[in-house]
């Protein structure tokens, strides 16, 4: 499949980890970031907010694009029980997310925006996530690795040397900060194209065995 020359697509991240994934579509894509407030707002519930937060980064970047491009943004979020996670900005804060997620189960949202001319759609995406047991040296050394510091919850689940999660059977791209399946569905109604071969592609990225990318292509949100 050939790359698009147009429409222009503006990814509203700076985000590595959406980069990588966001050229498995081979789509002609600019990156954009949006500068936005994030700031959790009062009883604001985890869907609610990522949901907020990438819609009101697409429009951001769009008011600073062309009119014919279109936008693409995301935010994440990890939700310990009713309890928004972002990213530590200590190592203290590093460590209490890191406790208080260890051998549980808690939930990581993404909500996606595309926004075209006068058209904007947003979903959002949950995942289930139970952490392993690690020690509190795994943790501690994993902490003074920087790692944890630009990461909603302070974790990244591709971390070859913590791996911090154990026995995860949903979007490991969700968790990732880009739902691969679900943006393909969303964007086929703004006309973008993606490969045939998209959920082989995201498996072979991640080096992960999918089995659930069949009802994220058929378009179950949360």
């Amino acid at each position: 499949m050939k790359k698009p020359t147009s429409p222009q697509l503006i990814l509203a991240s700076g985000s590595p980890r959406r980069k990588e994934l966001v050229q498995l579509f081979d789509w002609n894509v600019e990156i954009a970031p949006a500068d936005i407030d994030e700031t959790v707002g009062t009883n604001e519930n985890a869907v609610d907010y990522v949901t907020r937060m990438a819609t009101e980064k697409a429009i951001a970047a769009a008011q600073k694009t062309t009119p014919n491009a279109i936008i693409l943004a995301a935010d994440t979020t990890v939700a310990n029980g009713d309890i928004i996670l972002g990213k530590p900005q200590t190592e203290a804060e590093a460590i209490t997310m890191l406790t208080n997620l260890r051998n549980k189960t808690h939930r990581v949202y993404t909500a996606m925006s595309i926004a075209h001319k006068d058209k904007i759609k947003t979903i959002c995406v949950g995942s289930d996530v139970p952490m392993r047991n690690y020690t509190d040296q795994e943790m501690q050394s994993y902490i003074a690795s920087g790692d944890p510091f630009d990461k909603a919850g302070g974790y990244a689940i591709q971390h070859e040397g913590f791996h911090p999660v154990e026995e995860f059977d949903d979007c490991f791209a969700n968790v990732m900060g880009l739902p691969i399946c679900d943006l393909a569905v969303l964007s086929k109604q703004f006309g973008l194209e993606f490969p045939a071969d998209l959920p082989q592609r995201c498996q072979n990225s991640l080096c992960y065995q999918c089995t659930c990318f069949s009802t994220h292509l058929r378009g179950t949100y949360e």
